[in-house]
């Protein structure tokens, strides 16, 4: 497993980093909670809580944070 460091010491920055970084590994709550050691209630607290943008969007009608559609 990679090692993480960490730029500060906000422990909010380094929660919603480990949790984005699980899901992402994982691709799922479940198996994220399970790389943290927590349950999956307790890791979708943590995705309401953190504002983490899940399920991630994909596919051909996904538009990405840098883009907005136009009207």
């Amino acid at each position: 497993m990679p090692q993480i460091i960490f730029e500060n010491y906000n422990l909010e920055a380094a929660e919603r980093r480990l949790c984005a970084d699980a899901l992402d590994i994982a691709g799922n709550i479940v198996g994220a909670a399970q790389l943290l050691g927590i349950t999956r209630h307790s890791m979708k607290r943590r995705i309401v809580k953190l504002r983490i943008d899940w399920p991630r969007p994909s596919g051909p009608h996904a538009v990405s944070p840098s883009t907005s559609p136009t009207a």
